[in-house]
């Protein structure tokens, strides 16, 4: 039914009716590697075919290339190839080879680079640029900042015509100027190109953060009267050239060049059909390349040199001048598939297919609603209106909100996507003018969210109560109705809160969300101690006993050695899944730890006590926490790193009570106890989880199939409370009554509660028959009904209250206690929530 309201609005632009291959048997027979997968960023790189990558790997088996600087019958085959290249991509830019030459580079990138250096700036020189603009075009202002010219951002904003005025069609423009730039240490220098200054304008022809399409006639005026136009906002005098970031925007809008000849124009080849990666070209008018200066020469860019005195002698190819050595000449042949794709379906009707999916999800998360009316989406653009099919590129840029007002984290937001089968972007795509002005944030809140620690690419999603960046989807010439509606609905399933009875096609799914006050408020009989488990090391499989010893870090020897890797990282079954058939057991008696691989022969044992096995101590940190640690050498980490299949040490937290924090008062994820000693756990010293609350879990995954869809017929194996790595297990509770737990008895030992334990991807790695699986699950079903405030809580975490006393000196020591022993079959006795301040 969605489909058929979809096709009955977009169906003329939807699909690829009018070529070879509908988009139902593109999908089917070119992309069959997207099945069950969600892939939604295609700003960031568009996916290549696998009858492009057939016909690339025929052309490199059926043919024999050699370097083009040569004249080699092989390097004259090679040569026109890429004459061939050059004059496709000159094709598809509408670009005459008499007003304009491509010159391949390493990619967009390269291509920005290569216009930068070679500027002739003065000082005074312009280089004007929109506030909407990547990472890549921005750094040309260092080039022209450090030759002495001024920088100018300025924001760009389009004035309808009344209708009474609008005859011409012609759009106009509004410039806001932002403070101008100028370095006071700045080298000095002056054009010497017939003493005439000359400045550069740089806009993107689509922004890859806001997906908002600039007007190309902005080329126009710029060249042909910039100070009439743009009145007293100009700074520099003299001639001005326009850059054009084509990267984004080419994919779905190639540039007509002959209608708006901008001077240079860059872009990468795999963000239109996927490969090759690391090629791209930089499109440069032919008056406007004879200006470019190029100071170093490589092979090929010279016709003559003599290398014990100061002589050379340029090329005078625009080409040979300004490409660096020898090109990659097996991507540039490989090309011609990706454009062979391309022209079959034709760029007009990749743009109508993309838009008409974007204008589909842009509108239905515009309606969408939480219970009490509030909006879930905030979208970023031009407007935040619904749009027409004509108004809206392929790329929608969001974040969400609660029904209380406060934001997702956009982190969040990734994983849980990840979790079900989406690809999508998050943070500032490396646009960070765009980024500040669509997010509103000021100079002072850029500055604090650095001063916070904040850089690209980390957790902090949220600062002060604003999000630091946001989420992109895009889509490329193969996504399909069917992309659209599995993101709508994933939005749906997991981000709105919704009552129990909705008619819209989108709120079918109930579910209870965000997960507030789950389990018994009160304290339950007949649950007793299932199980203990201790890992003696970090991320390796542990070992069950009916009864073992408390100490002064919560179970006698958990957690209390770690494998650290040739670089000083921590390694843990994330980076190195191996680590979990590393099998472990402390002997008591003995006093050794025994340890054995199915990589290595002989089973290993290592002494309790200190003796010769160990190296240097040292001083070592490990997720912000700071340790004094005992080093393994010699067959021990020899063995480990058969065992792993990589180079690695044995460390050991030291018998010392030393152990400091570096993160207090920071991220909420780590050091979480900072009132006790602990070995080389992330958080606390013991986790519990409750066999009843997996038992729910189970039931839950019986509904649920993998892609997330409620059914009654799909039976996925049960999960085992081991997958959560407990210390202790527990019976006998109502499911998810111990999220409201303050204080934990068993036996004479006390524990308190410091919350629930926020799971990540490691639970989904389990192993079968000896081999290493990882699945979606269960971190995708616990999202959907066990998260709060970004975290996806399973089981709490507790810490041996009777273990440690202040020693007045801020740290902390062991109490000798008797009867320190847990026990299979212990009562388990909880105090609620309610009764935590008691006295």
């Amino acid at each position: 039914m969605e489909k058929e309201e979809f096709m009955a609005q977009f169906g003329e632009g939807y699909g690829y009716p009018n070529a070879p291959k509908n988009i139902d048997e593109i999908r089917a027979t070119e992309f069959k590697r997207l099945q069950g997968l969600v892939y939604l960023d295609h700003a960031g790189a568009t996916l290549y075919s696998e009858s492009q990558i057939e016909a690339v790997g025929k052309d490199l088996t059926s043919n024999v290339f050699g370097n083009p600087h040569s004249l080699s019958d092989c390097s004259i085959t090679t040569s026109d190839f890429i004459t061939a290249a050059r004059q496709q991509v000159l094709d598809y830019f509408n670009a005459s080879p008499k007003d304009y030459t491509c010159i391949f580079t390493s990619g967009a990138t390269a291509a920005l680079k290569l216009v930068g250096e070679g500027f002739p700036w003065s000082r005074e020189s312009c280089y004007m640029y929109t506030m909407e603009n990547h990472n890549s075009a921005l750094g040309i202002r260092e080039y022209a900042l450090e030759k002495g010219a001024t920088a100018l951002a300025i924001d760009i904003e389009e004035v309808e015509y009344p209708s009474i005025q609008s005859k011409t069609h012609e759009p106009r423009f509004q410039f806001f100027k932002h403070s101008l730039q100028r370095r006071a240490e700045a080298k000095s220098s002056s054009s010497d190109l017939n003493g005439r200054t000359y400045n550069l304008f740089a806009f993107p022809s689509e922004c890859n953060f806001s997906g908002r399409r600039f007007h190309l006639d902005l080329v126009n005026i710029i060249k042909d009267d910039p100070v009439k136009s743009l009145g007293g906002l100009l700074h520099g005098r003299g001639s001005w050239m326009v850059l054009i970031d084509a990267a984004k925007g080419c994919a779905t809008e190639p540039l007509d060049l002959a209608r708006y000849p901008a001077d240079f124009v860059v872009f990468s080849f795999y963000k239109i059909f996927g490969y090759p990666t690391g090629l791209g070209a930089l499109i440069v008018r032919n008056e406007a390349a004879k200006f470019l200066r190029k100071t170093y020469f490589s092979g090929g860019t010279v016709s003559a040199s003599i290398a014990d005195i100061d002589y050379i002698k340029r090329r005078d190819s625009i080409e040979q001048l300004l490409e660096d050595g020898t090109v990659s000449f097996l991507s540039i042949a490989s090309i011609r598939h990706g454009f062979k794709i391309i022209n079959t379906l034709t760029p007009y009707a990749i743009d109508r297919h993309t838009r008409s999916l974007a204008t589909y999800v842009r509108n239905a998360m515009i309606d969408l609603r939480h219970e009490n009316g509030r909006s879930v989406c905030r979208l970023y653009g031009r407007d935040l209106t619904k749009v027409s099919l004509h108004d809206v590129g392929p790329t929608i840029t969001f974040n969400l909100k609660r029904a209380d007002g406060s934001w997702f984290g956009y982190r969040e937001v990734e994983k849980i996507a990840s979790l079900s089968g989406i690809q999508l972007r998050t943070g500032c795509f490396c646009n960070p003018g765009a980024c500040a002005k669509y997010l509103g944030l000021s100079h002072s809140d850029l500055l604090s969210n650095i001063e916070a620690g904040h850089v690209c690419w980390d957790d902090y999603d949220i600062l002060n109560g604003k999000p630091t960046g946001a989420v992109r989807i895009s889509f490329g010439y193969m996504s399909t109705f069917e992309d659209a509606e599995k993101f709508l609905r994933f939005i749906v399933s997991y981000f709105v809160m919704k009552p129990k009875f909705l008619e819209d096609r989108y709120l079918l799914k109930t579910k209870e969300f965000p997960f507030v006050e789950i389990g018994g408020r009160y304290l339950q009989t007949n649950v007793h101690l299932k199980s203990i488990t201790i890992y003696p090391i970090k991320s390796c499989a542990g070992f069950s006993m009916s009864c073992w010893p408390l100490s002064s870090t919560g179970l006698l020897y958990d957690r209390e050695w770690l494998l650290k890797g040739s670089n000083g990282e921590i390694l843990t079954q994330k980076k190195v899944p191996e680590m979990c058939c590393i099998e472990t057991f402390v002997d008591l008696g003995q006093r050794k730890l025994h340890v054995e691989s199915p990589r290595c022969n002989e089973k290993l044992q290592i002494s309790l006590n200190e003796n010769a096995e160990y190296g240097l101590n040292e001083e070592m940190d490990v997720y912000g926490q700071r340790y004094k640690v005992q080093n393994y050498d010699g067959k021990v980490n020899t063995w480990f790193t058969k065992a792993i299949s990589r180079p690695c040490t044995l460390v050991r937290c030291s018998s010392s009570n030393y152990r400091h924090c570096l993160r207090k008062g920071g991220r909420e994820d780590l050091c979480r106890d900072l009132q006790c000693q602990l070995n080389f756990v992330n958080e606390a010293q013991l986790l519990l989880i409750s066999e009843d609350s997996v038992s729910d879990l189970n039931d839950r995954l019986k509904r649920t199939d993998s892609r997330g869809v409620t059914t009654e017929f799909y039976e996925p194996a049960p999960i085992d409370t081991m997958r959560f790595r407990p210390n202790l297990v527990i019976s006998g509770a109502k499911s998810y009554a111990e999220d409201n737990w303050a204080s934990v008895q068993i036996g004479e030992a006390h524990f308190v509660s410091l919350g629930g334990c926020n799971r990540c991807q490691m639970i989904n790695l389990h192993t079968k028959n000896g081999v290493i699986q990882k699945s979606k699950e269960p971190l995708a079903t616990l999202a959907s009904y066990r998260r709060t405030q970004g975290k996806i809580l399973f089981g709490i975490l507790l810490r041996y209250e009777n273990g440690n006393v202040e020693n007045g000196k801020g740290d902390y020591e062991y109490e000798a206690q008797e009867n320190r022993w847990l026990q299979v079959g212990q009562e388990v006795i909880a105090r609620p929530l309610e009764a935590k301040h008691d006295s």
